[in-house]
């Protein structure tokens, strides 16, 4: 792994799936001695949160109340 002209790294698809790191998630950087630590930040948003946030008030716009949507959604074929 190499640091690119702008200071940046990138953390290997792997890591970020296990530890449910994905765009938009805040980490900080810990030096520990000679070495460095990439943690998350607390209180940083997850990836479902952030879901959540972007599709909040979007409902609205079929004009169906959340019962009705709920209903929808659970129909079967």
């Amino acid at each position: 792994m190499r640091i690119t002209s702008k200071g940046q790294v990138t953390v290997p698809s792997p890591i970020r799936q296990q530890l449910g790191w994905h765009e938009g998630t805040e980490v900080d950087f810990v030096v520990d001695g000679n070495a460095v630590r990439i943690v998350r930040v607390q209180g940083s948003e997850t990836h479902g949160r952030a879901l959540a946030r972007k599709l909040k008030g979007r409902g609205g716009a079929s004009g169906m109340s959340t019962d009705e949507l709920m209903r929808l959604l659970r129909a079967e074929d």
